[in-house]
């Protein structure tokens, strides 16, 4: 079953939304950005999910380029399940980062996926998640994230990804497909890509605002896909 990570929640209205409608993640952004929430927010989100969600939906926190020290001290007061880089963050400067990680990248033969596609590489092949529940490479990678390469931006664009390019990468590696996804097309996305999970801010938003019909729309759509 392919798994949902709704990002770009700032409400617990919409936290609970997600959780209900049966979204396996839930996606907090840290990064400045209009969906951005403090740490103080993403407390209050997380215990609300956690205390009224059947069943543990992973909170997952958004970084760009921000300080290891920082990460890993919102991660702790949040109570993440995991880190999201969406930035220039190379593999040696997440190292001391210490939850598992979802690294987005956006396949433009740049620099940042190189390092990054060599370090999953290197993680599986020394048995290291996703495949078990522990790896001795860190930073640990969990899944990468394929989203589209939109210059000087950082996802969230509503843009949609590259998918061959895409399924091409998910014939060897579990990864996430995110990038202009809607509950119009993501069953076809799946078809093409067979990602092991998709992801989407946008997509199910009006005027800028998270719509929980959508959410729902969009989880629906996912799990109707045989």
């Amino acid at each position: 079953m392919t798994a949902v990570k709704i990002c770009g929640i700032r409400t617990v209205e919409h936290a609970l939304a997600a959780a209900t409608a049966g979204a396996d993640m839930i996606g907090l952004v840290f990064a400045p950005s209009r969906r951005q929430v403090t740490p103080e927010q993403a407390t209050t989100l997380a215990a609300a999910v956690r205390q009224q969600a059947t069943g543990r939906v992973k909170l997952v926190g958004l970084f760009v380029n921000a300080s290891v020290d920082v990460i890993n001290q919102i991660a702790d007061q949040c109570d993440l399940d995991y880190v999201q880089l969406s930035g220039d963050e190379l593999p040696t400067d997440a190292a001391p980062i210490t939850r598992p990680l979802i690294v987005a990248v956006r396949l433009n033969n740049s620099i940042h996926d190189a390092a990054w596609l060599a370090h999953y590489q290197q993680q599986l092949a020394r048995g290291g998640l996703p495949y078990s529940t522990a790896s001795t490479l860190h930073p640990t990678i969990f899944r990468l994230l394929v989203d589209a390469h939109v210059p000087g931006t950082y996802g969230g664009t509503g843009t949609r990804a590259d998918w061959l390019a895409a399924a091409e990468l998910a014939r060897d590696y579990p990864i996430m497909l995110a990038g202009g996804l809607t509950p119009a097309n993501v069953a076809e996305a799946i078809a093409q890509v067979q990602p092991w999970g998709v992801d989407v801010s946008s997509g199910v938003e009006t005027d800028n605002q998270k719509q929980a019909p959508l959410i729902a729309a969009f989880v629906q759509s996912v799990r109707a896909v045989l």
